[in-house]
């Protein structure tokens, strides 16, 4: 482990990758609430504009996946940071369960998106930011396998956004009632000692 990880309990590799990984799953989340909007709008440029930010979230999503893969092989090399000692057993169960359950939507959510767009009949390529046609899934064009699986990537979501407000109101009360350090420690040490 590092020297920062043994300071904080985390690496700056973990550290960067948590910040960078809230910012994309938070931005697709908000587009995603946008896109039906836009979709469905009888004035061309939001629907021009609503295919733009389907690619933007297409590609941000795939990025999520393969940032958990990696975010996964990191926590399994550098281990997991220990729990402050006056954290109850059932707090620590919880805690556990959470991380667990962000690892399961951080892959499961871009891989239902990808089987939806992938089966879809309507063809529509993945352009990864521009830069290059992302390969669909082997699926092969099924409507009812793509709808199950739009389905299934909204319900998990719904289910994001109730694991991060889980996850943030539980940062809030170790700073702000525990006064411990677990939300400073995956804070980055930019100007800190």
């Amino acid at each position: 482990m590092s020297s920062t990880a043994a300071r904080s309990g985390y690496s700056a590799v973990s550290i960067a990758l948590h910040w960078l990984m809230a910012l994309l799953i938070l931005g697709n989340l908000a587009g995603g609430f946008v896109l039906g909007g836009l979709l469905d709008s009888p004035d061309p440029a939001d629907r021009q504009l609503g295919f733009r930010l389907v690619q933007l979230h297409k590609s941000s999503g795939l990025l999520v996946l393969v940032l958990a893969l990696v975010r996964l092989l990191v926590r399994l090399v550098e281990g997991f940071a220990p729990y402050p000692a006056h954290m109850t057993a059932t707090e620590r169960t919880l805690a556990r369960l959470t991380h667990l359950g962000f690892y399961l939507l951080m892959i499961g959510l871009p891989l239902a998106g990808w089987v939806m767009v992938s089966s879809s009949p309507l063809g529509f390529p993945t352009l990864w930011f521009g830069l290059f046609e992302w390969p669909h899934l082997p699926t092969g064009t099924d409507k009812a396998l793509s709808e199950q699986a739009g389905e299934v990537h909204e319900l998990l979501a719904y289910g994001a956004i109730a694991l991060l407000l889980l996850h943030v109101g539980a940062a809030l009360k170790h700073h702000w009632f525990d006064r411990d350090e677990v939300l400073a420690r995956m804070l980055p040490r930019v100007g800190r000692p």
